[in-house]
């Protein structure tokens, strides 16, 4: 897991996969979080990516590093309501603190439950690592 979290860190900008009925919903994120040996999204409850991913709670994340690998992570999304949680995520990712505050009522962050990430390339073998 700690080198899923890397790999996604290092990303900068990842892509979170949600469905809305039968349409799937794709959009750019950055922040991430380890916590408690998890790792964590951060949104808004006001947005409609919330609102999918309490309906559906399967994900799919998707990143590439410049050195054109790339990874995959399949998840179950368990939202956090704890204020600890919520207050870790904006200290690590200081920038949210300008949209979000950990008591702001908005703020929410989820962890992902029965993950398998897989990184690929073009050049070798895909690993699996499951969390």
């Amino acid at each position: 897991m700690d080198e899923v979290f890397k790999y996604l860190k290092e990303c900068g900008t990842f892509y979170l996969a949600t469905c809305e009925g039968d349409q799937p919903r794709v959009r750019p994120f950055g922040a991430i979080d380890l916590y408690e040996g998890k790792i964590y999204i951060q949104t808004g409850n006001i947005k409609k990516v919330f609102k999918q991913m309490m309906e559906k709670p399967k994900i799919e994340i998707c990143g590439m590093q410049p050195d054109r690998t790339w990874i995959r992570i399949e998840a179950t999304v368990v939202q956090d309501d704890r204020m600890e949680a919520r207050q870790h995520m904006l200290d690590e990712n200081p920038g949210l603190k300008r949209m979000y505050a950990a008591d702001d009522g908005n703020c929410e962050v989820l962890y992902l439950k029965d993950a398998t990430a897989t990184i690929c390339s073009f050049t070798a073998e895909p690993r699996v690592i499951k969390f």
